[in-house]
């Protein structure tokens, strides 16, 4: 991408909070956290020092399938970056005394999540769709209990185990040719050596939510009602992934989805509700959102379970064609810059998808049909088996909500969904 003299360049670790060990939830996301509090012989302000002199930019981070760490820098400072980058990958330091202060950040996170219901709500949907032991069941930073434990022996084990060159790959998009980087990225990674057998990362799929059920959690005057609705979706690998884009975009992944368009602008219960299919290795969940007014959260309830329900009818020919078009018509402005070339190359590298994904994309999204939509429907959107999680003043909410029938109820505790 020769437009603007940058370059983007990410180092892909396939491991991320999948690989977290029982017990230590949270491992992997820390150890990402931590590369750059002090590298080398740079502390953290060092490193941030030295990266901003060179107006380049340098983050680290993890998902449940990953670990990263990105530089975007002048192609003119782009030797100087790669020596930071080569030492916050090779030779993190991994200092107890930041360790302590990123465990308090972490904690006071997690303390403020129980004063945020739309968090709280996520967490609980999480909890009580895939359960404590299942590593999607527990946020990818973990709990209080494993980042209270979390220690630097554990977070240098982490790293030696998954940061090696056989289990890697390295990026880079921009204003460079692959005979001008090539030498650089040997002069500055060459010395990175294996250092022994890679685990295989693995996460069970889980069974889907067994019936409908009615979760509430009281979060006394809360200002409204945060919802969630949902199950079991698919992994990033299912055959339906052009189906289920366009699938999710009718029910509620645009602002003119059903969820959206109902509980918005025809009844004005909420600022905004949508869907989405959160694809992972495994099978991630699936999920229905919207915060609503609290006088509002059965109404909202019957509108979001209609939509649900509607969605395995037919879909009228023009709905879906404008569905496929806002997809296909969207896509090429995700590769407008070298960070969004980047990102949607390194999607390929983590699922180990076809190189031929990005040219067969609008044409497959094109293909779907009304019958593809309501045969995935069907598989993957299961109405009678849907968790539905409450957030919100049970003062206010759970009276109506049980005297509306709408599914069996159950009062959860917070710690329940938290511990």
């Amino acid at each position: 991408m020769r437009e603007v003299p940058v370059v983007d360049i990410t180092v892909i670790i396939k491991a991320g909070a999948a690989a977290d060990p029982a017990g230590k939830f949270g491992l992997a996301d820390f150890t990402a956290a931590m590369l750059d509090e002090g590298a080398g012989t740079r502390d953290a302000l060092g490193i941030a020092d030295a990266v901003d002199f060179l107006g380049a930019s340098l983050a680290t981070g993890s998902s449940y399938d990953a670990s990263t760490v990105r530089l975007h820098t002048p192609v003119s400072k782009l030797d100087d970056a790669l020596q930071i980058l080569a030492d916050v990958i090779l030779r993190p330091t991994f200092p107890e005394a930041d360790l302590e202060r990123l465990r308090k950040e972490r904690l006071t996170f997690l303390l403020q999540m129980r004063d945020q219901p739309a968090s709280l709500a996520s967490a609980a949907f999480a909890r009580l769709v895939f359960g404590p032991r299942h590593r999607y069941g527990t946020p990818r930073l973990g709990n209080e209990a494993s980042n209270s434990e979390m220690s630097v022996a554990d977070l240098k084990g982490f790293h030696s185990t998954y940061y090696q060159p056989q289990g890697a790959h390295v990026l880079v998009v921009g204003d460079v040719t692959a005979e001008s980087v090539l030498p650089k990225l040997e002069r500055t990674l060459g010395a990175w050596q294996n250092t022994g057998a890679i685990p295989k990362v693995t996460v069970p799929a889980a069974p889907q939510h067994p019936a409908r059920q009615i979760y509430l959690v009281d979060k006394p005057n809360a200002a409204q009602s945060e919802i969630r609705i949902g199950g079991v979706g698919v992994a990033r690998s299912t055959p339906d992934y052009f189906v289920l884009d366009v699938l999710n975009t009718i029910l509620g992944g645009s602002f003119t989805s059903r969820l959206n368009q109902n509980l918005r602008e025809e009844h004005g219960y909420a600022y905004g509700a949508g869907s989405a299919f959160d694809m992972r290795g495994s099978s991630g969940p699936f999920l229905a959102s919207a915060a609503v007014q609290t006088d509002k959260t059965v109404e909202s309830l019957r509108e979001m379970f209609k939509e649900l329900d509607g969605i395995h009818k037919p879909v009228p020919a023009g709905e879906l064609a404008k569905a496929r078009n806002l997809e296909a018509l969207g896509f090429p402005a995700a590769f407008e810059t070298t960070s969004g070339m980047a990102g949607n190359l390194a999607e390929l590298v983590i699922y180990s998808l076809p190189e031929s994904f990005f040219n067969e994309y609008v044409p497959k999204i094109q293909a779907v049909t009304t019958a593809d939509v309501e045969r995935a429907s069907g598989q993957y959107v299961p109405a009678d088996k849907l968790a539905v999680v409450v957030v919100g003043d049970l003062a206010k909410i759970e009276k109506p909500i049980r005297d509306a029938n709408l599914g069996p109820v159950k009062v959860v505790k917070l710690d329940e969904v938290l511990k």
